[in-house]
C-alpha cells in the first residue's frame, strides 16, 4: 500500500483525536471550544501536505490505453480465436507500394 494513501486514511481519527483534546482543554478550562476551527485547517493543511510529498516519492501510473482500444486482461482468452490469423514474419517483399517497379534505375526517380 503505497504512502498516500496511508496519510490519507490518518485523517479522520487526526481530526476525532483533535476534537477530543480540544473539548478536554476546553473542559478543564484552559482554551475556549473556539480555539478548534483554526487549529482543525493547520491539521488538514499538514495532513495535505504530507499527502503530496508522499505522492511526490511515487511512481508515474501507467498511462491507459488510447480510446478505441481493446482493455487486456491478463488471463483473459482473445475474443475468435479461430479467426484469428497466424503472425506472419516481415518480409522484404510484403510492402505497401507494389515493387513492380524499381525507383533506383529510373531516370526521373519515380517521379
Amino acid at each position: 500500500m503505497n504512502r498516500y494513501i496511508m496519510i490519507h486514511r490518518l485523517t479522520g481519527p487526526a481530526i476525532l483525536l483533535l476534537l477530543g483534546v480540544v473539548a478536554l482543554l476546553h473542559q478543564a478550562h484552559l482554551v475556549g471550544f473556539h480555539i478548534f476551527w483554526p487549529l482543525l485547517l493547520i491539521l488538514i493543511g499538514v495532513i495535505k501536505l504530507a499527502e503530496r510529498a508522499a505522492m511526490a516519492n511515487e511512481p508515474y501510473p501507467p498511462q491507459p490505453p488510447y480510446p478505441g482500444m481493446p482493455q487486456q486482461y491478463p488471463g483473459a482468452v482473445p475474443p475468435y480465436p479461430a479467426q484469428q490469423a497466424p503472425a506472419q514474419p516481415y518480409s522484404a517483399e510484403t510492402s505497401i507500394v507494389p515493387s513492380s517497379h524499381d525507383f533506383g534505375q529510373d531516370p526521373n526517380g519515380g517521379k
